[in-house]
């Protein structure tokens, strides 16, 4: 049984996020949606929140069957060899996210032999990114059709409650 990793912040779990998980799932008998920490990003959605979100967009969908989603503890080579995996999978959407990746695959190979499959993101969600869907909601915009909707329901709610505290002071 081969079992594959899609990590991410997914601060929000998008669109193009789950067609990658989908397109994943075809390629490996198990896909493990990594929800994890990143020190360089400001997030909107809690650790906890976040796999929440992943959870319920992914069983909404009939082509993620037995994808779990978990969150990553620490270092996502540590995660990957705790569950046996034999790969990462990220989706690409261009070159800026390639040169991006690149590294981070190469490092993750280096510390432990674990591949990266790079999966070309669908051109219909080459502009949708977790950073411009929050700053769409954030200005009252509609982002419905770019993210499953227990993402749009938890950004809306995490930017309601950003407000409320944001008024109180």
């Amino acid at each position: 049984m081969t079992i594959a990793v899609c990590p991410g912040s997914f601060d929000p779990f998008t669109l193009g996020h789950l067609d990658v998980v989908r397109r994943a799932r075809r390629l490996f008998d198990v896909v493990v949606v990594g929800v994890a920490s990143n020190a360089s990003k400001n997030a909107l959605l809690t650790p906890p929140q976040r796999v929440e979100v992943a959870r319920a967009a992914l069983a909404a969908d009939a082509g993620t069957v037995d994808v779990r989603v978990e969150l990553v503890p620490g270092l996502l080579v540590d995660f990957c060899r705790e569950l046996g995996a034999v790969a990462v999978v990220k989706g690409l959407r261009g070159g800026a996210d390639y040169d991006h990746e690149v590294p981070m695959a190469l490092m993750n190979r280096h510390l432990t032999g674990l591949e990266t499959v790079f999966v070309t993101g669908d051109p219909a969600y080459a502009h949708v990114a977790s950073s411009l869907v929050k700053d769409v909601a954030r200005f009252g915009g509609d982002v419905a059709d770019l993210v499953p909707a227990a993402s749009a329901a938890a950004v809306a709610a995490a930017l309601r409650q950003a407000r409320e505290q944001q008024e109180q002071r």
